[in-house]
């Protein structure tokens, strides 16, 4: 999961114009976690995801392959 994740996040967030600190405001978590998350260090947890999905319309699916 974590390196097709962390394209996925990075081309999205991206796509939206939106930086990381922009993206970790509206998931109320770290501009540190955000990146790790591009750079497939971390995982994020499942509520986390869902909300990462609800900010750019994606399914998990689409998301996570």
């Amino acid at each position: 999961m974590t390196i097709k994740f962390a394209e996925n996040l990075k081309l999205l967030r991206q796509s939206k114009k939106m930086t990381q600190s922009q993206l970790a405001e509206l998931l109320g978590i770290d501009q540190r976690t955000v990146s790790a998350y591009e750079k497939g260090l971390c995982e994020p947890s499942l509520a986390t995801l869902a909300k990462i999905c609800e900010i750019f319309d994606e399914s998990f699916d689409n998301i996570l392959t």
